[in-house]
């Protein structure tokens, strides 16, 4: 007998954030940015209890991975980060900006981070990513599957110590999530 499944619940807090969560790369690191935003719900309304992870190539388009052969360049770069959102659904995560991608084929993506958020009222996290308005876009494969009236919920906006990316969970403006 199977049970029923539940959605993410108060453990959330407790169980998943861990206190280097949001620091991908140390203080200080060189070229360190802020990606900072809010979660909201479908009424538009501020996701206090949420969780943000990224996951992500170091600026030269490595991973800090096994299954990346040529391996990150180190520099205490972890490649991953987690931050709960505070009361107010905002989320603050220090990084670097990714390079390039090999993909399929010859195929290059462009530099981005992939995205999971967990929050109250879902039963899966959903996945996104996030891609910089100030590099070169236009020959991502993924990104190219949107289509053109929903890319700007992909595409963060710069802000003077790094970037801005807001999640819309549900309704007008929704962000594109990716079915994986």
């Amino acid at each position: 007998m199977s049970t029923p499944s539940q959605t993410v619940g108060p453990y959330l807090s407790i169980g998943l954030p861990w206190a280097d969560g949001p620091e991908v790369v140390p203080e200080g690191t060189p070229g360190a940015v802020w990606i900072t935003g809010t979660v909201t719900d479908g009424a538009g309304e501020l996701v206090p209890d949420a969780l943000v992870e990224t996951w992500q190539a170091d600026p030269e388009g490595r991973f800090d991975h096994p299954d990346d052969p040529r391996g990150a360049t180190g520099n205490g770069f972890r490649g991953f980060g987690r931050c709960p959102t505070a009361p107010s659904g905002e989320y603050r995560i220090r990084t670097v900006v990714p390079g390039e991608l090999p993909g399929s084929g010859g195929a290059v993506e462009a530099p981005h981070l992939d995205v999971s958020v967990l929050a109250r009222g879902l039963l899966h996290r959903v996945v996104t990513r996030i891609y910089f308005p100030d590099r070169d876009n236009s020959r991502d494969p993924v990104l190219a599957m949107v289509p053109e009236e929903r890319r700007s919920t992909l595409i963060a906006t710069k802000t003077e110590d790094g970037y801005r990316f807001d999640v819309r969970l549900q309704g007008e403006g929704e962000t594109v999530f990716f079915d994986v």
